[in-house]
């Protein structure tokens, strides 16, 4: 029987932290019109959490009640989820850019008594659900200070305390509702010791990460990532999280909150690469070889290594590119960033090198909602690029060889520990479908381990697809890989059963533009799609970026051009930005078949 490690439940862990470090700053939120961040303190935090909890009591929330919110990362979300768990009550997020037909059944499926809304415009959406969900009560919203505000609760709650409960650790603390690529949401069981259990592992893995460090909040908290790794993760060190305004700001919000820690996704990385690509090329071809050649000498040093580093000549040249190149980049982030983080996919080799090297390190991390989430992490004195790291303390992980390729030495990823999931709420069957009996959780992900200990991922099993020659696909890996061209927005590769692959593409058309005319092909913005010289081209840079890794069976030999993207909205895309693969195939049905004929 696993012994948990204290704190054990995430009331006491905010407790502890509100204790041992009342004065320091918790919260950073922008004032859009000054360009700065004002701080909220940890006592100050606290006592909102301690009249909310009261304010929930008195209106009967209590032990199992299930407390919701609709909201992005901002204070009240925390205070809200601390609130909830020192009553003993489960807190379920969601997700603002959600359809309001999943809110509805999170809603209805989680038996939600008490539900938190970020604006009036959600609010108006939801507020009728009181009549038709019998269990939902009481609808809050977040902003304002009156009627029936969250803020107006916590006055409540001020004239008539009510103490906070120490869950135990297999006291459930939270349901955590997967978007799911196929079929409707799971509500994901996940109790106190699930998460407090992984913060801990999490936190031997990065010992060197103190008390002073500051975050920038980019990952949403309706996901397990961004709480377990950075919510309750930097709380346990006493360190503060400041929020982004939004997705379009992060690199001026990055520069003004100075952060020293980074939780992202290969996207951000990516996106950010690009934008200093673009910049380097728009400043000249004499600035941009003299960038490539810096960048180029500072791949080779990385790649030596610290002990066997390149000679005096190109250790001066790499000094000379830091202080008029990397410096400015590094300038950009802040200046004082030790590391990032980053999950759901593994980064492009090629990004991480480059982030590496100019003295920005990309740490690669694996898990799933299911294990609370992490299970593997490359650290700070441990890393090898391209791969999901070692296995976290406390975590054991099982390669299944029978649902693998025993040529590759694959097999499905199982993992073992204190981390994995009760459950899927109300879903015995589903759950039965992915636990063991002897405990394990089958990820439905393929990966091997290599001598070192470092797990490589080869696939998705659910999302791999054999072509008509028994072939097999990992279509997420070369999607990642084509994703990485500036003109290219979004791409699914297709092929069941087929005798080739074709690429369901979705391009950026500003820098579809500007690439054609750079390469002097001649389009005009509403026919350009029309044109095969432009079809040609585009066909032909996807080949060139996949053919020196990829067989020739695994690159797209045709392409259909998706003019509406792929969106949440549209229902082609998860919360996480999944690609919801059955869905998009029924969708274009007609025009995929009419590439096969």
């Amino acid at each position: 029987m696993y012994v948990y490690e204290k704190p054990d439940n995430l009331v006491e862990l905010f407790e502890k932290s509100a204790a041992d470090f009342p004065q320091k700053p918790l919260f950073g939120i922008k004032d859009k019109k000054t360009k700065t961040y004002n701080r909220l303190s940890y006592r100050s935090i606290s006592e909102r959490v301690d009249n909310l909890r009261s304010g929930l009591a008195g209106i009967g929330v209590g032990k199992n009640d299930s407390v919701g919110i609709i909201s992005n990362n901002r204070p009240e979300w925390a205070i809200a989820a601390f609130a909830t768990y020192g009553l003993g009550a489960r807190f379920i997020p969601m997700y603002e850019a959600e359809l309001p037909k999943t809110w509805k059944y999170i809603i209805k499926d989680s038996g939600l008594k008490v539900l938190f809304v970020s604006d009036l415009s959600i609010y108006h959406q939801v507020r009728h659900y009181i009549l038709s969900i019998p269990t939902l009560e009481y609808v809050f919203l977040i902003e304002g200070t009156e009627g029936n505000s969250l803020r107006a609760l916590e006055i409540q709650g001020s004239m008539k305390s009510s103490p906070s409960l120490h869950p135990g650790p297999d006291d459930t603390a939270m349901l955590i509702y997967t978007s799911g690529t196929t079929g409707e949401p799971k509500g994901v069981l996940l109790s106190h010791g699930n998460i407090t259990s992984n913060i801990h592992g999490g936190r031997k893995a990065y010992p060197e990460i103190g008390s002073d460090e500051v975050s920038l909040s980019i990952l949403p908290w309706a996901h397990t990532f961004g709480q377990t790794v950075e919510l309750y993760s930097m709380i346990l060190t006493g360190s503060c999280i400041c929020f982004m305004e939004s997705i379009k700001t992060v690199l001026e919000d990055i520069a003004l909150v100075k952060p020293t820690v980074l939780i992202a996704v290969p996207k951000v990385f990516n996106m950010i690469y690009m934008g200093i690509m673009e910049k380097i090329q728009s400043g000249g071809v004499f600035r941009a070889r003299m960038a490539r050649a810096a960048f180029d000498i500072a791949a080779r040093k990385f790649r030596a290594g610290e002990n066997n580093g390149p000679g005096i000549i190109e250790s001066v040249l790499y000094r000379a590119a830091d202080l008029f190149i990397f410096f400015q980049i590094r300038k950009r982030f802040g200046g004082r960033l030790k590391g990032s983080m980053t999950g759901s996919a593994i980064m492009n080799r090629n990004i991480a090198e480059f982030f590496f090297s100019i003295g920005i390190p990309v740490y690669d991390c694996y898990g799933m909602t299911e294990t609370s989430p992490g299970i593997t992490m490359n650290r700070s004195y441990d890393f090898k690029l391209g791969t999901a790291g070692k296995v976290i303390d406390n975590v054991t992980v099982k390669i299944d060889i029978s649902k693998g390729d025993p040529e590759n030495g694959d097999g499905e990823i199982v993992v073992y520990g204190p981390n994995v999931m009760k459950g899927y709420h109300n879903k015995p069957e589903e759950t039965r479908l992915v636990m063991t009996v002897d405990g394990g959780l089958r990820t439905g992900d393929r990966g091997k381990f290599d001598s070192e200990g470092f797990l490589h991922i080869t696939g998705r099993i659910k999302e791999q697809f054999k072509l008509e020659n028994g072939k097999y696909v990992f279509p997420s890996s070369i999607e990642e890989d084509i994703r990485l061209a500036p003109f290219i927005e979004n791409i699914m590769i297709y092929g069941e059963g087929k005798s080739y692959t074709i690429g369901l593409v979705v391009p950026d058309l500003k820098q579809l533009q500007s690439i054609l005319e750079k390469n002097n092909i001649e389009s005009s913005p509403e026919d350009m799609l029309e044109s095969p010289v432009v079809m040609q081209f585009i066909h032909d840079s996807i080949r060139k970026q996949l053919e020196d890794k990829y067989g020739s069976y695994e690159i797209p030999r045709k392409l259909l051009v998706v003019r509406d993207g792929f969106s949440v909205e549209n229902g082609t895309l998860t919360q996480t930005l999944k690609l919801k693969r059955d869905i998009v195939a029924r969708k274009y049905h007609e025009e995929i078949q009419a590439l096969y004929n």
